[in-house]
Parts: C-alpha cells; structure tokens; sequence
C-alpha cells in the first residue's frame, strides 16, 4: 500500500489483510511502501506481476493523482479494481475556541473572518483539501487553505490552534472529539458514523455536495487473471461478515463497505468524475 504504518488505510488493510487470509487458507502480508503522495506503492502494484499475489489497497489517491500530477510512473489502466474494502469517514472539526457546533454557524463564522478563516490539510490534493474546496463551492466561503506533511500534522495544528478548522479521517479525530479537545462540526460521510452517531452529515446540515471519505478499495496489476479477482473479490466479502474484522472496524470508526467488482468499478468511475469536474472547476494542483 502507499501509505505509512498507523493511518486509517493501514489499519483497515491490516483488519481485512487478516480475514482474508483466514478465508483463502494462507497468510496476506501488509506491506508499506508510502511516499510522493501514495504515487510510490501504487507504481510498484502497477508493474507488479499478474500472477494473482500482489494487490494495492488504494485510496481516493488512486483516482485522483492522475488528475492532479503529470507524469505519473504508471497510467490509470495498470490496474484494475476488485472491491471496496471500508471508509473512514471524513469528519470537519474545529478548535474549541471556534465559536460554531455545526455547520451554518461554522461557514457564518468563517464568512465573518474576511478570507482569514484557516483551513489545514494533509497536503496539497488530499482529501482534506477537497473538502475545503467543496465547502468553499457550496457556501461561498473562502478559507487561507494551510497544507501539512500528513493528516496527523493537520489536526495537530487545529490542536495547538495555529489552524482553526481542518477535515480528517474517524479514527484519527473521534478519540479527540471524545476528550473535549476538538469540536465536530459534521461528518462529510452518507451516513452518520456508526460508533458516533451524535455528529450529523453535512447533507443533513444542508450541503450535499460536500460529500467525500477516506475509503480504501484493493486493486489488481492489469492482466490478472478475473477468475482470481472474483475469488479475492469473494474472500473480501466474506471476511467483511466475520465480526473480528467488522466489529474491529466498526470500533475505531471505520465502516466496513465491501460489494462486488462490478459496484467497485461503478463507484471509482463515479468518483473519479465527481473530483475531476470539481478539480477542473477550482484548479487543485498537486506537486509530487
């Protein structure tokens, strides 16, 4: 995978990593390999062998970066999907000092703010910033955008109230809401999160286009085999019913998702059109 151990990636990896194994009967080995924006496991899944042993847990990175960077080491046609894994849901928090609870108080407050209101993302082009963006859109809001290294350095700066408001992964803020330390303003998920079902949706607040999770999917090396891709397909569905894995997930605000090739492949074509309109409309670029 592209992305560095202790993540909401890793983890759900890491959960079904371990159903899966128990279903094919053999062990599925995690193996880390981030950098450059997850561009680097994704190359490496990209001209891995088909042989059915190699796959990538990928993210809205595997949709996005090839309509943010030029150049890639790999074209989107490598690789191909097999199924939705689970989705951390996106949830907008702000530092207590922010005198907003939802919503319509936050973008009256940010409006307030002339154009000073900060927003702190994982980087330029991560899922943060489009969230940014796509309140910005609905709201006519317009946020000082603060890029960081990672989501855990963006919510730090919400933390130590250098950054005013941010949007990142369930597992990664839910603990910190829980202490009192960050205030929920919504999270930008369908549904509310199973484990903390108090945070309402941003669509239930009114704005249904800011709408965008952390999912995590697996993908295959183009060429391999459909007959495998069903069978992995199939031991993922079966390994998200097995309540180690579920409740797991569940627990640390992680929704399991799971489904056929077929919805995978709908879902990643639907999203890649819905972030390609939205990055051509607010010019999202991304270095790698």
């Amino acid at each position: 995978m592209g992305f560095g151990p202790g993540g909401a990636n890793d983890l759900i990896a890491r959960f079904a990593a371990e159903g899966v194994g128990k279903q094919l009967h053999q062990t599925v080995v995690v193996e880390n390999r981030p950098g450059a924006g997850a561009v680097i496991g994704t190359a490496f899944v990209a001209h891995s062998a088909p042989d059915g042993y190699t796959f990538l847990v990928g993210a809205a990175s595997t949709i996005t970066n090839s309509l943010l960077l030029k150049d890639l080491p790999y074209k989107d046609a490598d690789l191909v999907p097999v199924g939705m894994i689970a989705v951390a849901p996106s949830t907008i928090i702000v530092n207590p000092s922010v005198p907003a609870s939802n919503m319509k108080e936050f973008i009256a407050w940010a409006k307030a703010q002339n154009g000073k209101a900060t927003f702190s993302t994982a980087g330029n082009g991560s899922t943060p910033e489009f969230v940014a963006e796509m309140i910005k859109e609905a709201a006519g809001v317009s946020f000082t955008i603060v890029p960081y290294r990672s989501g855990g350095d963006s919510v730090n700066a919400v933390l130590g109230n250098s950054v005013s408001a941010t949007s990142e992964a369930s597992i990664v803020v839910i603990p910190k809401i829980r202490a009192g330390l960050l205030k929920a303003i919504a999270t930008t998920y369908e549904k509310r999160i199973s484990i903390y079902p108090s945070i309402p949706t941003t669509a239930e607040q009114g704005y249904p286009t800011v709408q965008i999770g952390h999912w995590a999917g697996l993908y295959a090396p183009r060429g391999t085999p459909e007959p495998v891709i069903e069978r992995m397909n199939a031991a993922l569905q079966e390994a998200l019913k097995m309540p180690e894995v579920k409740d797991k997930l569940i627990n640390t605000g992680i929704e399991p998702a799971g489904g056929s090739v077929a919805d995978f492949v709908a879902f990643t074509k639907t999203e890649r059109q819905r972030l390609s309109d939205l990055a051509a409309k607010i010019k999202v670029t991304k270095e790698k």
